[in-house]
């Protein structure tokens, strides 16, 4: 049985940021999808995606305001400031944990692995108060649920998916910044690249994904156990 480890100020300090970030965000994405609901019922179709939503808004607004009555056109300028607060407010706790990251000496180790950026970092920080209750980088990584799932019966073993247990938000992380690696890999020679490679052309792009933040996470641990720094090997 695992218990759940005592946090640090530090780490109560931590989450509690990435929490009132991880709102925002979900109160931004609810923001954009109700104004692209509520657009497209008078006929005005903005694209998906956050930046391109941002990039299109107003100029499809000042374009078809002829579809808009006076009182929608106020709503929809009125909803869209509301948008840019709650942009504002999320860079602003993404700064904040830019910052800490950058003055913390195990965060700064972890942002040596590709694909872990200052989010994951103090998201993983914050979770972890000591590593020492994992025996080895496999059990941290099941810890996250990026392990397979056996369903073994009579000498058969049979993994089917990862299991998904432990903490939601940081597995997503993990996987977020697997999937950036993947798309400069073609570009480096490294052997954790040709590895890489050899994962996509046989498993496809999220087999590939999950795989390396299953492999992350065991750096994670190497890192946060025996201390030092992520090293590229050429071989």
């Amino acid at each position: 049985m695992r218990f759940v480890p005592i946090k640090n100020v530090h780490q109560q300090d931590l989450q509690a940021l990435h929490r009132v970030r991880e709102r925002l965000i979900g109160a931004r994405t609810a923001l954009i999808n109700e104004m692209r609901g509520l657009l497209a019922e008078y006929g005005i179709v903005l694209p998906k995606g956050r930046q391109a939503f941002r990039q299109a808004v107003m100029a499809k607004l000042e374009a078809e305001q002829e579809k808009l009555t006076p009182m929608s056109q106020a709503l929809f300028h009125r909803l869209f400031e509301e948008f840019v607060k709650v942009e504002a407010e999320v860079t602003y706790y993404e700064e904040q944990l830019g910052s800490m990251a950058d003055t913390h000496p195990e965060c700064q180790r972890l942002l040596t692995i590709p694909g872990m950026g200052p989010i994951t970092a103090t998201a993983l920080i914050a979770a972890l108060s000591d590593v020492s209750g994992f025996q080895h980088g496999r059990q941290f990584s099941a810890w996250l649920g990026l392990v397979p799932k056996q369903h073994s019966t009579g000498g058969h073993t049979r993994l089917l998916g990862i299991s998904k247990r432990g903490d939601r938000y940081l597995r997503k992380l993990l996987i977020h910044g697997a999937r950036a690696t993947l798309r400069w890999v073609g570009t480096k020679v490294d052997s954790r690249s040709r590895w890489i490679r050899g994962l996509l052309e046989r498993r496809g792009w999220n087999r590939t994904a999950v795989a390396v933040a299953n492999k992350n996470a065991r750096i994670v641990w190497a890192l946060l156990s025996r201390g030092g720094v992520y090293r590229e090997s050429l071989s």
